[in-house]
């Protein structure tokens, strides 16, 4: 696949490359809005960039948009792509772009070049009979997008600013083999059935209410399985040497202007004010971690020093941007901050990404990295951004991992890992992180004493693995559609009893099974045997056990278990010890 640069220049790049899939997908954005512009001429044109997965582009319609309309510019974009238009791409001045938007009308692009530097040549690109002022990449030539569909249409306020107009937001995806549509449109179908919100609710995991949107609050079966993570993740963290803190949820703004947070985050911040004194309710947990450092003097011994943290943050995300669990205002962020020195970086880097794929490998996740470098709102020397960048590099190829570039997508305070695990239907979820820091530590002042007796700054690691362990639960979910495997399920085992005549059994069962910390639900309803298992089914619990007569009789109980293949599920008639055997060789 041929992609077009700004600089005229043309490479080779396969789709399954970033760069190969930004500019294909980025080029399906332009087509959509020629195709739009054609079909309805008045229609002003806002922004259209390749995200994750596919494109989207906002316009200002003079009527209703709806996706009643989608089939028609669909219709159209695949007529263009017929037309094999040949990208071009040339630059204007900025008093050559004004001319040419406030002619065509495009009052949104005015907008946008308007706001660049005097003097700076703006790059277009053009196909057949529509141009507009780009950064690009771009694929050569339309026709190598053989497979197109519009998926959905939203409303999205220009510039993400609730203040300004409400746009209409087409959303896309485009291939170049029409297989690979189908296949995409098969997983998203998939991924509908999996829908976390959807099983969330009928699993009774957690709910949401429109009294606190973006605040998710969790029941009782998802308070479970949340705790059962947060076990876990205290388990695996005290082995790995890992100190465990908790800072306030809220402290007074000066400390985010020292972090830097201020300037870089602010727009995502909570405020409060007590006693005429302004607080930010934290949206991370490192300016705090900081204090916890300065609060006792350190020696190289101490180090590497490890600190964990399952702070609960917030963040004023938009409404629009809010989806379950994926996205929320309030999560809790399984974080950690390593303070080492220069000779234990290499290892410490190592030793997370170790723990990392411990942890994937727990759930059946695979995972691919990205190396993300300086972005341009950042802070920092050069030279510190330089040493930190290739310490990431060298510790990834010293494992012997396979990794990608992901340019200027680093955090403001210095480079990072990001790890993208992959679930069982294809998808990725960008979860796990290792940001390597030079300047908290600088803004700070925090030091250690060396063995020269020396004062010396520590270098710092900031990492998660889970993430937000709300948005973690969300992506299992849909990874096992609602079947978790018995370690993790909220209710590993079902009794059903027959009939009213084996409940006082049935409750002996289920004190021997609690006893033994099998997690279970009774069922003493008096209800038909097979409309209980019906329910059962529908729980997705891994073990379900009917206790009658015979099993009174023999002290026993009969077992089917959910996940064996179709036909087989009924493991028959066993003693109580044998299932709790069963159960706990799933842990």
């Amino acid at each position: 696949m041929k992609v077009l640069r700004k600089n005229g220049e043309i490479v080779e790049v396969s789709f399954d490359e970033q760069e190969g899939k930004k500019a294909f997908w980025h080029t399906s954005a332009h087509v959509l809005a020629q195709a739009v512009k054609r079909l309805y001429p008045e229609v002003k044109c806002a922004i259209g960039p390749a995200i994750e997965n596919g494109f989207y582009y906002d316009f200002e319609f003079p009527f209703q948009f709806s996706e009643d309309n989608l089939k028609e510019v669909e219709e159209e974009m695949r007529k263009i792509v017929k037309e094999s238009l040949s990208l071009q791409v040339y630059e204007k001045s900025k008093e050559e772009a004004i001319a040419y938007m406030e002619k065509a009308g495009e009052d949104y692009k005015l907008e946008l070049i308007r706001e660049l530097d005097e003097g700076q040549q703006i790059s277009f690109y053009r196909q057949g009979d529509y141009e507009e002022f780009c950064a690009g990449p771009h694929i050569s030539n339309s026709c190598q997008i053989k497979a197109i569909k519009l998926l959905s249409v939203a409303g999205a306020y220009w510039r993400g600013d609730e203040k300004n107009p409400m746009l209409t937001r087409i959303y896309g995806i485009s291939f170049p083999k029409v297989s690979q549509l189908e296949e995409y449109l098969k997983m998203l179908e998939e991924a509908k059935a999996r829908d976390h919100r959807k099983l969330g609710k009928e699993l009774g995991l957690f709910m949401l209410v429109p009294e606190g949107p973006g605040f998710p609050f969790f029941l009782p079966k998802g308070l479970v399985l949340k705790n059962i993570l947060i076990d876990y993740w205290r388990q695996i963290h005290k082995k790995n040497g890992y100190k465990e803190i908790a800072t306030p949820i809220m402290l007074d703004k000066t400390l985010w202007k020292q972090s830097g947070h201020w300037d870089h985050y602010r727009e995502n911040m909570y405020l409060s004010e007590v006693d005429d004194v302004e607080y930010a309710i934290k949206p991370m947990n490192c300016p705090g971690g900081m204090l916890v450092y300065k609060s006792e003097a350190h020696s190289y011994r101490d180090l590497p020093l490890r600190v964990g943290e399952l702070g609960i943050v917030h963040r004023a995300e938009k409404s629009g941007t809010l989806h379950g669990l994926m996205r929320a205002r309030a999560f809790t962020q399984d974080d950690a901050h390593i303070f080492m020195r220069e000779d234990q970086v290499m290892d410490e880097i190592q030793g997370v990404m170790r723990l990392i794929d411990e942890v994937y490998h727990k759930f059946g996740f695979s995972y691919e990295i990205e190396l993300s470098t300086r972005p341009e709102n950042s802070i920092g020397s050069d030279e510190d951004w330089e040493l930190a960048t290739q310490a990431l590099e060298k510790a990834v190829q010293g494992m012997g991992k396979s990794y990608v570039i992901n340019e200027g997508d680093g955090a403001f305070y210095g480079p990072k890992l990001d790890f993208h695990l992959k679930d069982s239907i294809g998808r990725t979820w960008q979860c796990g992180t290792i940001q390597l820091d030079f300047q908290l530590p600088q803004r700070f002042d925090i030091d250690y004493i060396g063995a020269d007796g020396e004062k010396h700054r520590p270098i710092m690691l900031h990492r998660v693995v889970f993430g937000s362990i709300e948005r973690f639960i969300g992506i299992l979910i849909e990874h096992y559609a609602g079947k978790f495997p018995a370690w993790l399920a909220p209710v590993q085992v079902k009794i059903l009893a027959v009939s009213d005549k084996y409940v006082a059994y049935a409750q002996e069962v289920a004190a021997r099974l609690e006893e033994r910390g099998v997690r279970i639900e009774l069922d003493d309803r008096d209800e038909k045997l097979g409309y209980k298992i019906r329910e059962a089914r529908m729980d997705k619990v891994p073990y379900m056990i009917v206790v009658g007569e015979k099993e009174q009789n023999n002290k026993s109980v009969s077992v089917r278990q959910r996940d064996a293949k179709e036909g087989n599920q009924d493991l028959g008639e066993m003693c109580i010890e044998q299932l709790i055997e069963l159960v706990k060789s799933h842990g």
